[in-house]
């Protein structure tokens, strides 16, 4: 660890989180395209089985990252960024390793818990951006973010779809590779972002989400900026946790074309986060690039809900790259409302706000696909989960119209 007395080096920081980022999408997103093979195998059930189980397993991730994201926060703000996100890198290795040997679905159910535990970390991560970088310059630096995420997205499902076909747990164990890689570089490189003089003690009351909520809302206007966040995530939820489903019950896809799928996703996305972000949101402003971000998604989930063949949906996925300017333009307006010292604060209630969102969208989006791909259903209608996140995406957008302006456009 860099001592305090030093000015961290910022580049190093930028560099190693956006590098964290990337190598944790990478290891998420190669173990998309065959959780669902996985699940089947473990349960041997049907495809609409596997979704349910899918959507529980989505839905105790998040509750753990919800319960400990604040804490993850406060851990940041009074020990230094660095102990949290290095430990939680270390925990991801242990975690991927635990769910590719799970001889049942229980232990699959332990990893993700894990995951989640270890997850929290995010907040953390974005509060070292935070510290080193301008109110200004925090929509570009939050952009770069969604970019590692976004090229990530592109190496893992491809990966992860080319690995399927040797087994549905050959890609855990490349994750867990790549993120025992990760730990290891942010031993080594990752410096320390927090001053000393700006770190604060741990208070208890701020360790839980309402507490930390609470404490948000007395120091500034954020909370509609939050229930926008939080449609916002419900919204986008679809992709992780429904799409693999989806995929083979609309189009019968392989693990390969889900992979292909998904990678195609974060080229868009990582093209738009490294040409447009900027531009757009110099241009528009955080707010209304947000809302054109908006427009574009709902556009594009009505689309998915009834596309009829794979060809329409690369059509849908390069065009719905616009909704990638949302998260950068929405975490921009929220972080010019809080102090500095509180940045960390605010990042690990995102998160909280992120994993509560996620704890509502499993129930509301894969169980209205199992339920209408079930041979009990009605009528069949695989795309049911992406009409309900066009309506959270109006949800978001509405309230952004109506929320006061206080910073920039």
């Amino acid at each position: 660890m860099m001592p305090d007395t030093e000015p961290p080096d910022h580049r190093t920081a930028v560099r190693f989180v956006v590098a964290t980022i990337f190598i944790d999408a990478i290891g998420f997103g190669i173990v998309l395209p065959v959780v669902p093979a996985l699940v089947m195998t473990l349960e041997h059930g049907t495809l609409a089985q596997a979704t349910r189980t899918g959507g529980w397993l989505a839905l105790i991730y998040a509750a753990m990252q919800f319960l400990l994201g604040p804490l993850a926060g406060g851990l940041g703000d009074r020990f230094g960024r660095r102990p949290v996100l290095v430990g939680a890198l270390g925990g991801f290795a242990i975690d991927y390793l635990l769910m590719g040997f799970s001889p049942s679905i229980g232990w699959l159910f332990v990893g993700r818990a894990l995951a989640g535990v270890f997850g929290a970390s995010y907040g953390p991560a974005m509060a070292a951006l935070a510290d080193v970088s301008t109110p200004a310059d925090r929509a570009k630096t939050f952009g770069l973010i969604s970019a590692a995420f976004g090229i990530g997205f592109v190496v893992g499902p491809a990966i992860g779809g080319l690995l399927g076909t040797v087994g549905p747990r050959a890609p855990f164990y490349a994750a867990a590779t790549l993120a025992a890689c990760n730990f290891t570089y942010g031993l080594l490189r990752f410096p320390e972002t927090l001053a000393a003089a700006k770190r604060r003690p741990l208070d208890p009351r701020r360790l839980n989400p309402l507490g930390a909520l609470l404490a948000i809302r007395r120091a500034g206007p954020v909370l509609p900026l939050l229930a926008i966040y939080f449609f916002w995530q419900v919204a986008m939820l679809v992709y992780p946790v429904t799409w693999a489903y989806y995929a083979i019950a609309s189009f019968r896809w392989s693990s390969a074309m889900i992979g292909a799928s998904l990678a195609w996703s974060g080229v868009v996305m990582a093209t738009v986060q490294m040409l447009l972000v900027g531009r757009v949101v110099a241009r528009l402003g955080e707010r209304r690039a947000a809302m054109l971000g908006m427009v574009a998604a709902t556009i594009g989930f009505l689309g998915y809900a009834f596309a009829t063949n794979g060809t329409l949906v690369f059509i849908l996925l390069t065009f719905t790259g616009l909704q990638s300017i949302v998260q950068p333009s929405v975490m921009a307006m929220m972080s010019r409302r809080v102090a500095e010292t509180q940045q960390g604060e605010l990042q690990g209630l995102n998160g909280s706000v992120a994993a509560l969102a996620a704890i509502l969208a499993p129930l509301v989006l894969t169980q209205p696909l199992a339920y209408f791909t079930s041979p009990h259903a009605p009528f069949f209608f695989p795309g049911a989960a992406f009409l309900i996140s066009a309506a959270a995406t109006v949800a978001a957008l509405l309230v952004l119209i109506a929320t006061p302006r206080l910073e920039p456009a």
